[in-house]
């Protein structure tokens, strides 16, 4: 489903050049569900970043299936990733004024469709990650763990092929992020969704189809 070629990433630094990612090379199938680890500075999320368009690299290519993503126009490339890609990041991101229902409404809602018609489907996502009962609750009133489910909800909204999440667990306790962690788990092969997910936790990246361990801006 991607695929990644020759892929390099440089930040201008105090009058020098900082190399984040080295000649990344990289294929990743249509439902795995793929765990990358590495210290912190191994250019993970970096790597996350570009293949969801976050980010430009410097050299190399990123197709999506037959399409080359950074030959869209920054236009495109938004609508693409509204579209296609769901992210689920440390920090919720959630609108604090907002609802759960609403929260996770949200991407449909900047596409223009309907309130009415995108309701039904984000109500069967909460209640599929457990959150049937806390439909009408603001994130201040959730727990750290109800309100990351509410964000993968979010992200699955549209239908995408591809959820990428950064340490989506980072900011839970043990127990609440291995009941995250399994949720994504049952949700990749109930839907067949591609997950990658970047973390730091050798338990949960050991659940994984795949591991894709980072050093020092390089897949080794």
């Amino acid at each position: 489903m991607i695929t990644v070629t020759n892929l390099s990433k440089s930040f201008p630094m105090g009058g020098q050049t900082l190399t984040v990612l080295k000649d990344i090379n990289l294929q990743i199938q249509r439902g795995e569900l793929i765990a990358v680890v590495g210290a912190s500075g191994a250019g993970k999320s970096t790597l996350l970043h570009i293949i969801g368009t976050l980010e430009r690299p410097t050299t190399g290519t990123v197709h999506f299936y037959d399409q080359d993503m950074f030959k869209l126009s920054e236009g495109e490339q938004a609508e693409f990733r509204n579209r296609r890609i769901g992210f689920v990041f440390q920090f919720h991101h959630l609108l604090p004024e907002f609802t759960a229902l609403e929260n996770a409404c949200m991407p449909a809602l900047i596409q223009r469709r309907q309130k009415a018609a995108i309701e039904p489907e984000a109500i069967a996502l909460l209640e599929e990650v457990g959150l049937g009962a806390r439909l009408h609750h603001k994130p201040g009133e959730l727990s750290g763990g109800e309100q990351q489910r509410v964000a993968v909800a979010r992200a699955l909204l549209q239908k995408p092929d591809l959820v990428l999440a950064d340490e989506p667990t980072g900011n839970l306790d043990t127990h609440t992020g291995e009941a995250l962690f399994a949720m994504m788990r049952a949700l990749n092969r109930a839907h067949g969704t591609t997950f990658v997910i970047v973390t730091h936790n050798d338990k949960l990246s050991a659940q994984a189809d795949r591991i894709i361990h980072m050093q020092d801006g390089r897949i080794v």
